[in-house]
């Protein structure tokens, strides 16, 4: 059938060709070819199938080639008349309403009318170079027809101001003029008589066909008064040919006096319209076609003119023609970037048309901050709906995802194009985080005070950045690039500091607020304040960016793109108009790769992260590793201390000199107990200002709340990390519980006779937990870690705090606060006896590692002696304030086994050791167990919902 088809198609190509009319009109769903000489009545063979939306239409018969524009697929395609099957996309991006489309079958250009955007534009046949060449006084430019034998293009306009244009087909302001603007309202299709140089028309509304010579001179009527709603018109011989949208027909009449009106074809949708005939594409007059003869001389487009030499040279939208006329530049020089919610764009400022052009990305959902590197040429941006960072060429090609993990709402972005790293700021997190550009290396620098940051900028050839914060506090700040020398800057009359832009030629900072309508500028140290642009047409200013004497910015209520000039705030002048979900913006110059700092040279000897700072750099390593005693080299630490400080949570290298770094954990108010989970890196602690306990990875990231019903003061808290339980102990409330480590399955374990308990550590090897309590009779108590077996291990002692066990020795230490001394014992109790430390400490938490112990003096700092002499105590960090709870990260404080490390003992809910419980080998064997309000089933493994279990879980122990 398919066989059978095309070769009838071809017949009638035949036929046509031997002089037979025919018309080639659109159908909307597909584009057809009528006999206009049968007898009788006509029949349309189908062409091209099942389309879309097909309107305007042209060919090039030379080489059988239809073009069409698509309004719903806002695209131009092309196809070749004898295979329906192939199909070539032409125009893909920049379309709205592409009403009129007209082929150049001299020059092979295809030109096209664009009515959303008030454009008429020029390619080539596969859609290369495209260029706009009109865009200034256009309403609703709607059908063209062109005259490459003359150089002219012709179109119709029915916007406010209905009129008749044409032009040079080069684009020339000189040869633009208005040939018709009276007696006419809905100028639809055109078309023109080659051979008698007339121009016909359609009127939509008055119903007129009229005519005039190609200067608009000697305008009569055709046809009047009796078209019910013509669309597109086209001519063949002495016949005009027209569409009607109403009558679902065309229709034909007498060019010169509209007589022997007649109905030639009925029963479709037809569109626009052209006789597909050889005549109707005529040889070149002589001389007349430059373009012919290689390109005309041009490096791009080859545009026919009216004018002599007849013709010029053009470049893509965007690019200039240099100097000798024939050749472009090698791309545009300064270009705006924009980010849309769902789509980016490029806009260059070295052609007066300010065309915004699509770059052809996937899956952009709700891009935010823009930035460009200019040593690679690639586009960076944010998007608040994936939640990634991604980056591209300025075409759209390479596209790849750099960071997509903890990230929420990364609403500012910067490039370091000499350090060659990425900067961004996250309002979702509340940080300011750094990374290689290609996302690696990813480092946390600013985490702290931080209350909705939004846009970063930076000046790497002095080391600085720079951000604004418009959350309770609006400010602008800035620090050294690498986090450290934080000052805020303008802190004053600022309320929604959005944009921000760093002049590097003045030494000037400028930033727009969306609240106050302003644009202001400053010394780069915040001095020196002063207001650039203030009125009424600033209603919402969220993009922002500087070039050479301009500050630019994107404005989301008046969707445009405006400039200013940056000394005095005049000039303005508005880029884009009437372009919504507009955010944020980038003004570059593409090729533009100046400065330099220390990183410049072989990225400054770092083995990660090359930081700039004022006078020199410094390097930096991802969160998680430290830098070697060489400041260069970056590992990941054997061993660490984590330790809680109230209002944050931090961590000192034992391996490296490189201390004290906060893990930037959001939302911690007053964290107390601390431990971990070596085996998914995973950090627990309590917070006794919130009253719940929560975790997070050990760079930060994925912060959860663990426990947050039921609590009033966990101060102590411990983590099984064989069962994977938790375990905790509230002093308020007097109790000890257990959960896993997700916060399910929650049990209480202990509440009778606890009057004060503090500190707890377990020995799930062996099946035992430790902890301390502070009532009236002072002790350290040790039971399975079901909760059974309970027995008082200490009781003449002081208030004992900060219980940790060396696992390898089996021995207890505590801090005993009234005697301020350390004391260990074995785990039975026996061989107690104290450290001897100087008498000046006070230690309040414990932690030990290898041949040490370390210990917490809220005054002095952290220390650590030998643990069993007390001898070569030295002080690891001072100065650290309010130090409450210190562990040491490493394998070797989480060893060990029991029967709950294999599928949780069998265990529905929580598997609890218990010592006391031998299998046939002697080994300590566990007990299944189940949350409050549930209870154990005969067979001992699973539990099932109980209502007395209910009833005493919320009776007995928080009563």
């Amino acid at each position: 059938m398919q066989a059978l088809q095309v070769f009838c198609v071809i017949c009638w190509i035949l036929a046509v060709s031997h002089g037979s009319p025919w018309l080639l009109f659109a159908n909307r769903r597909d584009i057809r070819l009528v006999d206009i000489t049968q007898s009788k009545k006509s029949v349309s063979k189908v062409l091209i199938s099942n389309l879309s939306d097909a309107t305007a239409i042209d060919f090039y018969y030379e080489e059988g080639n239809i073009f069409w524009t698509d309004i719903s697929l806002e695209m131009i395609k092309r196809a070749v008349i004898t295979d329906n099957e192939t199909r070539i996309d032409v125009i893909t991006t920049g379309l709205v309403s592409p009403d009129g489309l007209a082929c150049d079958w001299l020059g092979k250009k295809l030109y096209w009318t664009e009515a959303e955007s008030n454009r008429i534009e020029v390619a080539n046949f596969d859609g290369s170079s495209r260029k706009v060449l009109f865009w200034q006084d256009l309403d609703l430019p709607r059908a063209i027809a062109l005259d490459p034998l003359r150089g002219y293009m012709y179109w119709s306009d029915w916007g406010e101001v209905s009129k008749i244009e044409r032009a040079g087909m080069n684009g020339d302001l000189t040869t633009r003029e208005v040939i018709i603007n009276d007696n006419i309202s809905w100028p639809n299709g055109i078309s023109l008589d080659y051979a008698e140089q007339k121009l016909y028309w359609v009127d939509a509304k008055l119903s007129f066909i009229e005519r005039a010579n190609f200067d608009g001179t000697a305008r009569e009527i055709v046809s009047d008064g009796k078209l019910p709603q013509p669309f597109a018109l086209t001519l063949y011989g002495d016949t005009l040919y027209w569409t009607d949208w109403h009558q679902r027909a065309i229709y034909a009449c007498d060019k010169r006096d509209g007589s022997n009106k007649r109905q030639v074809h009925a029963n479709h949708y037809p569109m626009g319209i052209h006789a597909y005939m050889p005549e109707r594409q005529p040889p070149a007059l002589p001389g007349r076609n430059p373009c012919a003869e290689a390109n005309g001389g041009c490096s791009h487009l080859c545009l026919l003119a009216p004018k002599l030499p007849y013709y010029s040279c053009a470049c893509p939208t965007g690019v200039k023609l240099l100097a000798n006329n024939h050749t472009c530049a090698d791309g545009a020089q300064q270009i705006l970037l924009l980010a849309r919610r769902q789509d980016l764009r490029r806009i260059s400022l070295d052609t007066p048309d300010y065309t915004a052009v699509v770059l052809q990305l996937d899956n952009v959902r709700h891009a935010v901050a823009i930035d460009y590197d200019p040593i690679d040429r690639y586009v960076y941006w944010t998007d608040d709906k994936v939640k990634m960072i991604r980056r591209s060429h300025l075409d759209g090609s390479d596209q790849e995802t750099l960071v997509e993990t903890e990230v929420d709402n990364p609403d500012g972005l910067a490039v370091d194009w000499i350090s060659r790293n990425l900067y961004w700021t996250d309002t979702g997190t509340d940080r300011i985080v750094v990374a290689r550009l290609n996302g690696t290396s990813r480092r946390i620098l600013i985490s702290e005070d931080l209350d909705e940051p939004r846009a970063i900028v930076l000046d790497p050839a002095d080391g600085y950045m720079y951000w604004t914060d418009w959350g309770e506090v609006p400010k602008i700040e800035r620090a050294f690039m690498d986090g450290t020398g934080r000052m805020v800057l303008i802190n004053t009359a600022l309320r929604w500091p959005n944009g921000l832009a760093v002049d590097y030629v003045e030494r000037k900072l400028y930033w727009g607020d969306a609240k106050e309508d302003k644009i202001e500028m400053s010394h780069l140290d915040g001095t020196h304040r002063l207001t650039l642009l203030a009125d009424d047409n600033l209603p919402h200013i969220f993009g922002f960016a500087l070039l050479g004497d301009y500050v630019y910015w994107t404005d989301w209520q008046r969707r445009s793109i405006e400039r200013v000039n940056k000394i005095k705030g005049g000039e303005r002048e508005v880029i884009i108009d009437q372009l919504p979900d507009l955010m944020g913006l980038k003004a570059v110059n593409v090729f533009d790769v100046s400065g330099w700092n220390l990183c410049s040279d072989r990225y400054g000897g770092c083995s990660h992260l090359c930081l700039p700072i004022p006078q020199g750099y410094r390097c930096a390593c991802p969160t998680g590793q430290e830098l070697l005693a060489d400041n260069r080299t970056c590992i990941v630490p054997e061993a660490f201390l984590l330790f809680s400080r109230r209002s944050d949570i931090r961590r000192i290298s034992l391996d490296t000199n490189n201390n004290d770094v906060i893990i930037p954990i959001s939302g911690v108010q007053d964290a107390f107990a601390l431990d971990f989970d070596i085996g998914d890196d995973r950090i627990y602690w309590t917070d006794v200002e919130l009253k719940k306990i929560s975790r997070a990875f050990l760079n930060g990231s994925n912060v959860e709340t663990v426990i947050e019903f039921g609590l009033e003061y966990p101060e102590g808290m411990a983590v099984d990390w064989v069962a994977h339980n938790i375990y905790w102990v509230d002093t308020v409330a007097n109790r000890i519980e257990v959960a896993r480590l997700d916060g399910t399955s929650r049990r209480i374990l202990v509440w009778k006779d606890l009057e004060n308990p503090r500190s707890i550590v377990l020995d799930p090897s062996e099946g035992y937990m430790y902890w301390s309590d502070w009532g009236g009779v002072k002790k350290i108590e040790r039971a399975h870690m079901d909760g059974s077996n309970r027995m008082v291990f200490i009781d003449n002692g002081g208030r004992a705090n900060g219980l940790t066990i060396d696992y390898s020795e089996k021995r207890l230490y505590w801090a005993d606060l009234d005697a301020n001394t350390i004391e260990l014992s074995n785990l039975d109790g026996s061989d107690r006896r104290r450290l001897q430390i100087a008498s000046d400490q006070q230690p309040y938490s414990l932690t030990q590692y290898e041949d040490y112990i370390y210990w917490v003096d809220w005054d002095k700092g952290i220390f650590r002696a030998n643990k069993t002499s007390g001898e070569n105590q030295t002080k690891i960090q001072g100065h650290l304030g309010y130090v409450v709870d210190i562990l040491v990260f490493h394998a070797s404080r989480q060893e060990g086994w029991n029967l709950c490390a294999i599928n949780n003992g069998g265990c529905s809910h929580l598997c609890l050791a218990n010592p006391s419980m031998l299998d046939a080998d002697g080994q300590g064997r566990h007990n299944c167990s189940c949350p409050m309000h549930y209870s154990l089933n005969d067979d001992q493994k699973t539990c099932s919902r109980k209502l007395h279990a209910v009833l005493r879980y919320e009776l007995l122990p928080y009563c």
